[in-house]
């Protein structure tokens, strides 16, 4: 008993001195300066990086100051850990539509506070590329022997696949000067993001859609939820005698930086048909909320709500009616058929712009406005602007089309304030001048209302009573104003609209901090 007592004591006096004399490895920590792109839940300043293949870096790109109508360069600052830090900082290498850069380091704390990155140049993106050559060579070489049979096998399968697939499907590019249906049949129409042409050749689109179920229909055709790479897509087909504005409409989703948080998002456009028949499609991204008039008719909304969507669709708007001067240039665009149909809800409940057929270019350049195959009496009757019905809209004169938009666009403000809930209640929706014309009235009608008796939607006394609705009834009677030049321009409404934000979030910070 003694033997084995005096064992269990040594072992224990060795465990314990085996343990005394290990110390843990320190937990590598650096610690990266941060601005305009911090981790979520920390302030800009500082953010942490805890694996040793993390990098602190500085980021610089071209944005437009909208304000001043320039291009300046913005910092931003962030760090990555190991499993990001590669591609952030390779990410130079790529051939960006937008002119960035990017300049990382580990070397020490707060190492990418000083740091300056200089817009790369093609050949400075070249030379880096070749520097990465040697490397990525030998890991390929590597890769190449542990895996030749089966990779052998993958390269065959893929080249008869793809001999299969070449064989029986068209490969398209985006002909420049083709405008007529017959032209188009021969050379569908495939193309990118919507923020210009595309460059890499595509398999038509049309083959790989697939029409699940009608979801809205207009003058012009029927939209349809369909599925695009197993991707839910709206599939806008517009009937053939509508060719002019398929094609202006996709002409315009084209337009180089038209992209935009608050457009709706261009994927693609075709034709696919047999003998019988043919369609013309243009594919979008999926709004599940639908237009901002569906969305009115069964939702009521808060002052929140209301703000943020109204301030969304300005911010669209605003985008289409700026023009980016530049080597990557944006002509001002205006859209002409503004209302509540085509404004699209999102699902975070911002807005976008719809529905580009009517919309006009002007060229700065050429001094010229590209006004498609239309005349001045476009648009829907109900929200036309008095200048377009009586006739005196300065067709020469671009910033007289933004003027006729921002009186359609009062008119969806005034939609949107009255499904705003007030004491408990909102109004029932209701359509602009529902108890002055019918549902579908003449032209004439609605000159006779808006030009010669120069009605506009009635404003309840109940709105004046609650600051936010009267702040939105200000900005909407300046823009359904009778003369052009006295209404406010998008940018100022959209300033406005970012202000009375402000106003709502502090009002309902200040109410919470009571409580």
């Amino acid at each position: 008993m003694d033997y084995f007592g005096s064992g269990r004591v040594k072992l224990a006096l060795i465990f314990l001195t085996l343990t005394a004399n290990f110390q843990a490895p320190e937990a590598y920590r650096l610690e990266c300066y941060c601005d305009g792109h911090c981790p979520e839940g920390t302030k800009n300043g500082s953010c942490t990086i805890y694996t040793q293949g993390g990098m602190c870096w500085t980021h610089v790109e071209e944005v437009l100051n909208e304000a001043t109508h320039k291009v300046e360069l913005e910092y931003t600052y962030g760090c990555s850990e190991e499993d990001k830090a590669l591609l952030t900082c390779k990410s130079h290498l790529l051939e960006h539509k937008v002119p960035q850069n990017i300049e990382c380091c580990r070397n020490e704390p707060y190492c990418n506070k000083p740091l300056k990155p200089k817009m790369a140049s093609p050949q400075d993106v070249e030379e880096a590329v070749y520097r990465d050559y040697t490397s990525l060579v030998v890991f390929i070489a590597a890769l190449l022997m542990c895996s030749a049979l089966s990779l052998g096998l993958s390269l065959l399968y893929y080249r008869r696949r793809r001999k299969r697939l070449e064989t029986s499907e068209d490969e398209s590019f985006l002909p420049t000067g083709v405008k007529s249906l017959q032209e188009l049949m021969d050379c569908s129409i495939t193309s990118g993001s919507g923020s210009g042409f595309p460059k890499m050749v595509q398999r038509t689109v049309a083959r790989q859609v697939e029409l699940k179920c009608p979801i809205g229909k207009g003058r012009y055709g029927e939209v349809y939820k369909a599925t695009l790479n197993c991707d839910y897509v709206a599939c806008k087909v517009f009937y053939t005698t509508e060719e002019a504005s398929w094609s202006r409409e996709t002409e315009i989703y084209q337009t180089n930086l038209l992209r935009h948080d608050h457009i709706l998002g261009f994927i693609a456009a075709d034709i696919r048909g047999t003998g019988g028949w043919t369609q013309l499609l243009l594919i979008t991204t999926y709004q599940e909320n639908g237009s901002l008039y569906d969305y009115l008719t069964n939702n009521t909304l808060d002052e929140d709500q209301a703000v943020e969507m109204a301030l969304s669709a300005s911010s669209g708007i605003c985008h289409l009616h700026t023009e980016i001067l530049g080597k990557q240039a944006k002509p001002a665009i205006a859209h002409r058929d503004i209302k509540s149909k085509n404004i699209l809800v999102k699902r975070d409940g911002t807005c976008c712009i719809a529905d580009f057929g009517l919309a006009v270019r002007f060229n700065k350049t050429t001094n010229q406005i590209d006004i498609g195959p239309h005349n001045t009496r476009v648009g829907t009757v109900r929200y036309m602007a008095p200048e377009v019905l009586d006739e005196t809209l300065k067709t020469e004169n671009f910033n007289s089309y933004c003027q006729a938009d921002m009186y359609s666009f009062g008119l969806v403000l005034w939609e949107i304030t009255s499904r705003i809930v007030r004491d408990g209640v909102a109004d029932p929706y209701r359509i602009p001048y529902h108890d002055a014309v019918g549902n579908d009235p003449s032209f004439d009608q609605m000159k006779k209302v808006v030009c010669i008796s120069q009605i506009r939607p009635e404003i309840p006394k109940e709105w004046e009573k609650h600051e936010t609705t009267m702040s939105l009834v200000r900005i909407f009677r300046e823009l359904w104003s009778h003369n052009p030049s006295s209404r406010l321009t998008a940018l100022r409404v959209k300033k406005s609209l970012t202000k009375l934000e402000n106003d709502v979030v502090a009002k309902r910070y200040n109410q919470t901090e009571n409580v």
